[in-house]
């Protein structure tokens, strides 16, 4: 596979990823955001959404290790393992980037109002932007 299939690949399963990521609170929130009111548990979910950010910080620096080998590996009879494990790490970084979004779907049942849901939506894609292929790289 040339190496710009597998850029194109990688980018496609960019979008998919955001998409897993935050088409269920926007799902959720068409079907069930309208009228509820703020309960008990809006606060400690919105907290763990905000500390979910964090689970990010180890899988980010995992993800920067493996660009720095892919990097070091193009031209060289390793590049195809290093695009396959740079794509294992990838995997793994956006379900912890998509984290805040998920809580805060599971947050509006509780009644989390739309700022707080709209702020972990944009962490969690703030957070999937760092996991883009750079184009040094390409």
């Amino acid at each position: 596979m040339k190496r710009s299939e597998v850029r194109r690949r990688l980018a496609l399963e960019w979008w998919r990823q955001l998409a897993a990521a935050l088409l269920p609170l926007f799902v959720l929130n068409l079907l069930f955001g309208a009228g509820q009111q703020p309960g008990l548990l809006t606060m400690p979910l919105f907290i763990a959404g905000l500390a979910s950010m964090f689970v990010s910080l180890p899988l980010f620096s995992t993800y920067k290790r493996a660009l720095v080998a892919t990097e070091k590996a193009l031209d060289t009879p390793a590049e195809h393992d290093a695009w396959l494990e740079l794509a294992r790490v990838r995997r793994l970084a956006f379900l912890g980037a998509a984290l805040p979004a998920w809580i805060a779907a599971i947050a509006l049942f509780a009644g989390l109002e739309a700022i707080p849901l709209i702020l972990l939506a944009i962490s969690s894609l703030v957070l999937m932007y760092l996991y883009r292929i750079p184009h040094q790289l390409g």
